[in-house]
């Protein structure tokens, strides 16, 4: 392919390859940049390429370079949905031009139902055929990746996505360039999105489907739709049957074998049929060819449960009945030890449908969760989830971990792993249990639209649920003697707190110090010292407070300013020591908004982030984000409004940004190749308020 630019002086130029199915929004997209950017533009749309009409690869590759060698950057606007479609305008970058993938991962109902609306659309692809279209494309999709040769890559998942990307290349200069990597992708795994073979079922009756190809294809695909729906019976009506929908839990991100797994919940929902009057368990997935539910399905046949009550289901959990007609009032969450919305799956789906609501109503049930536990929380009325979806309680539930790269696994032991695996779905099934009791007790109550939320009525639904939590009390009383679990039972204070054993490494050297000389380097009634056992840094400390019930910063309260005054200022005493043998050092006093191990601790970091220990992007965001809260303002937050401010997990799963002038990189190695040269001033908030401490002479 030859290439010999013009004008390389004036311009810097980008071919940017628009990914997307029809209805996506790539020519809107292109023709709003074209409109109103400063830097020369040329779009190439396949649809139109040939004197307006559709055209070949070819062309386009040929007009791409004709547009080039006249200074032009480009857009591609075709669907380059796979990565042989997408190969040879890649080679467009051979040349020394940066080629950009702009991913415009809209959920595939709105692509189809905006393709099936249109007129006068450039390619004639509109009405029926269009969702016919659009659903074959997307089974074939492949996402793109930066070892395809992308310099940037950038994924749109929404309209606000979409006109932040739109607002990023409109600003766009002749000589401007934007930062390399991978931008705002959720799961780098999806190839295609779920649920669309039940939203085509939907748009088949839309006027316009006269082709017999995409009857055809729709016929198809209403016969795959149909296997995964259920009777009308279970479909429910106005009098619901008690559900309990729940996903197969430890068998995504925890990696637990699924033909173990699938043993296991057929034994365990065989042993609880029974208990549940004329309940339903459902397990769901969002995957039409899920293997866990085949192999559920196939193994509750062999045992001849009874399907009426017991079967899965293709869907959302987050919208059983207003996508799949499938009523329950009850769902399960697959959720993280620490009860909050990180990660993704199912556990980041359910706390965003539910919205705040279920966070604090969690709260007031329980701040940490145990494998092979399960904790039942009411959803008050205000809850998205209850006014939407009729849901009135969410159990989280905690399976065991079998992933190697996660901390905690068990290390392919599946002896215990399968015993905790029992005990999860023994916990979630006593939960379910507890609330068909709960509601069979008081109809009325159950029924209402509004289910207050006071003290008083946890109070009244704790004492319920005893039959639940009396199975739990022996497993507390252990932990209690341990020391690993904290009960406080009282309304508005936390129910209970489980750390995992590493996790619990601080609060043992905080409460007594004098069995760890070979870690302390310092301690006193209120502060310990030591050095960070994985430093993030070459000088990395840790001042740890000595006073109980302190777990993290979102525990502090103005009557523990003192204490937090005191920490600050032994954190500059080491500062200064470690100054006064390398000058050249600068440091930073803060504490992790969340912290990943029990006891509130001040880490003590110098900024050169030189460490073998410091591998991956949480390492990195955690200290160089606003996740990371400089003690100055923590200190100042308390003073002034008797609390600290915490700011999100999400943080951690953003851009790796250079901590002095903040450019961007695609991984950590480079990301530590390029910090250890940069010589850039430090960002404009650290130099002030003394949140950077640096030597007069060596301060940038």
């Amino acid at each position: 392919m030859e290439l010999q630019m013009e004008d390389s002086e004036k311009t810097k130029q980008i071919v940017v390859l628009l990914i997307g199915p029809p209805g996506s929004g790539k020519s809107t997209f292109c023709d709003t940049v074209l409109r109103s950017s400063h830097r020369p533009w040329s779009r190439i749309c396949q649809d139109i390429i040939s004197n307006g009409k559709a055209g070949t690869k070819a062309q386009c590759l040929k007009m791409a370079i004709n547009s080039l060698k006249e200074g032009k950057s480009v857009f591609i606007d075709r669907c380059n949905l796979d990565r042989e479609q997408r190969s040879e305008f890649i080679k467009l970058g051979d040349h020394g031009i940066e080629v950009h993938a702009v991913v415009l991962e809209l959920p595939a109902q709105v692509c189809i139902s905006r393709s099936v609306k249109r007129t006068g659309h450039e390619g004639n692809l509109q009405g029926g055929r269009a969702a016919a279209v659009v659903n074959k494309m997307l089974q074939g999709k492949e996402l793109p990746k930066v070892n395809e040769g992308f310099s940037r890559i950038m994924f749109c998942y929404n309209d606000a996505d979409v006109e932040n990307a739109v607002n990023i290349y409109n600003k766009l200069g002749p000589m401007d360039t934007l930062p390399s990597g991978c931008f705002g992708q959720k799961n780098s795994d999806t190839k295609s999105q779920p649920g669309i073979m039940k939203f085509f079922k939907k748009v088949t009756a839309l006027p316009g489907a006269s082709s017999n190809g995409a009857t055809n294809t729709t016929r198809e695909a209403n016969e795959k739709t149909e296997s995964s729906r259920v009777s009308p019976a279970k479909l429910g009506s106005t009098d619901v049957v008690p559900t309990l929908a729940f996903p197969s839990i430890s068998t995504a991100d925890f990696q637990f074998d699924l033909d173990k797994a699938s043993d296991i919940i057929v034994e365990k929902a065989e042993e609880f049929l029974p208990k549940l009057g004329n309940a339903r368990l459902v397990l769901v997935d969002l995957s039409h060819g899920s293997k866990i539910l085949s192999l559920v399905k196939a193994k509750a046949s062999q045992k001849n449960i009874d399907s009426e009550r017991f079967f899965t289901f293709v869907g959302d959990i987050t919208k059983l009945r207003s996508e799949g007609g499938l009523h329950c009032n009850v769902i399960a969450n697959a959720t993280n030890w620490r009860l909050k919305a990180g990660g993704g799956g199912v556990n980041a789906a359910i706390f965003k449908a539910a919205g705040p609501d279920l966070e604090t109503a969690t709260r007031v049930r329980a701040n940490t969760l145990l494998p092979g536990k399960a904790v039942v929380v009411p959803l008050p009325s205000t809850c998205p989830l209850h006014n939407a979806e009729g849901i009135t309680h969410v159990i989280h539930v905690l399976g065991p971990n079998m992933n190697p790269n996660r901390p905690d696994n068990l290390n392919n032991d599946y002896t215990k792993g399968s015993k905790t695996l029992r005990e999860a779905y023994t916990s979630l099934f006593e939960g379910f249990q507890s609330v068909v009791q709960d509601q069979s007790k008081f109809p009325k109550r159950s029924n209402q639209t509004t289910i207050p939320d006071s003290c008083q009525n946890i109070k009244e639904d704790s004492e319920r649920n005893k039959k639940f939590k009396g199975s739990q009390d022996k497993a507390l009383a252990d932990n209690l003697e341990s020391g690993s679990l904290e009960d406080t039972r009282d309304c508005g204070q936390k129910v209970s707190k489980g750390w995992s054993t590493w996790a619990l490494a601080l609060h043992s050297i905080a409460m007594h110090p004098e069995r760890h000389e070979n870690v302390v380097l310092e301690y006193s009634d209120n502060i310990v010292v030591i050095n960070d056992q994985y430093p993030k840094a070459r000088k990395h400390m840790l001042v740890l407070a000595r006073q109980e019930n302190l777990d993290g910063l979102e525990d502090v309260r103005k009557e523990n300013l003192q204490l937090l005054q005191e920490m600050h200022k032994v954190g500059l005493k080491w500062v200064d020591r470690f100054q006064n043998e390398d000058a050249s050092l600068i440091f930073r006093l803060g504490y992790h908004s969340v912290p990943s191990m029990r006891q509130l601790h001040l880490h003590v970091i110098s900024q050169d982030f030189e460490s073998d220990s410091l591998k991956n992007k949480k390492h990195w965001n955690s200290f160089t984000s606003s996740f990371f809260r400089d003690s100055v303002d923590v200190l100042e937050e308390v003073k002034n409004q008797g609390k600290a401010n915490v700011a999100s997990e999400d943080l951690l799963k953003g851009e790796l940004r250079c901590n002095r002038c903040r450019s961007v990189h695609p991984n950590i190695p480079k990301l530590k190749s390029h910090v250890k040269s940069c010589r850039s001033q430090f960002p404009d908030h650290l130099l002030q308020s003394n949140r950077l401490l640096a030597r007069p002479e060596t301060k940038e």
